[in-house]
């Protein structure tokens, strides 16, 4: 197997996996979106609700806000020495108290731990009228995106490696209007393939074209993975943290197999 970085900015990366199976691919893709912990707001005390928005609707607002997650100062709780009863290596707090009118949005949420902040800050929360108010505590714990949706780190996609052969050039030209990628360039009136992993396999040149004009289809070995985080961690950490996953499940494994003996 290898790897290669094709892109990476703050907004995604993506790379090449070389002399793989789809399978490994989606199993990388899985234990990021599943197994890589990100805090997010678990449970909501109402003090004062007197919003538009119902208890639960608001709750449910709040925990879906983006949270800068420290996974080096905070464990799991199931993990943690406290066994889930909650103690500050586990759980975190942060309060919430606005009066109208006006818009609540995620930068009112007052966090206890200063490391710890709304990833997104005019994120609309809930909009008050003239004298209604919100009056809420909330506590914050890591999760896992297997268990709700709201943990989730971003978006973890793959397609094969695109494998493009030019059967006709210079009858091939149209391809550069009709490739909505930017694959193509045209030179001395033939067609030629200028951005080859741009290329996501929509089809749209062969449809158009014809097989006998171009021919495009995607790797059984070879696969390109973008990361798109959501901003509660990094890319590189969502990848590294899906790798430490990943041999604690082998090394369980290799444990209960050991114990068959």
């Amino acid at each position: 197997m290898n790897l290669k970085l094709i892109d990476k900015n703050k907004e995604k990366i993506s790379f090449l996996i070389k002399d793989t199976e789809a399978a490994y691919v989606n199993t990388v893709r899985r234990l990021i979106m599943e197994e890589v912990p990100t805090m997010a707001v678990e449970e909501v005390k109402f003090i004062q609700n007197t919003s538009a928005l119902y208890d639960e609707m608001l709750a449910l607002r709040l925990g879906l806000v983006v949270i800068k997650t420290d996974l080096k100062s905070y464990n799991l709780p199931g993990e943690c020495k406290c066994k889930g009863k909650g103690c500050a290596q586990c759980e975190t707090y942060a309060t919430l108290k606005k009066i109208g009118p006006g818009n609540v949005y995620a930068e009112d949420l007052k966090f206890k731990d200063p490391k710890i902040k709304a990833v997104y800050p005019k994120t609309l929360i809930v909009k008050l009228g003239d004298g209604q108010e919100v009056n809420v505590q909330c506590k914050l714990i890591l999760g896992k995106g297997k268990d709700h949706a709201k943990f989730i780190p971003g978006l973890v996609y793959y397609n094969a490696y695109p494998k493009i052969e030019i059967l006709k050039p210079t009858v091939a030209t149209d391809a550069v209007k009709v490739c909505p990628r930017n694959v193509f360039r045209v030179a001395n009136k033939k067609l030629n393939v200028e951005e080859l992993e741009k290329c996501d396999l929509c089809m749209a040149c062969v449809e158009s074209l014809g097989k006998d004009v171009i021919s495009v289809e995607g790797s059984k070995k070879d696969f390109i993975v973008f990361v798109e985080p959501w901003g509660q961690l990094k890319s590189q950490e969502m990848i590294e943290e899906a790798m430490k996953e990943l041999n604690k499940k082998l090394d369980e494994f290799n444990s209960k197999v050991k114990d068959l003996k």
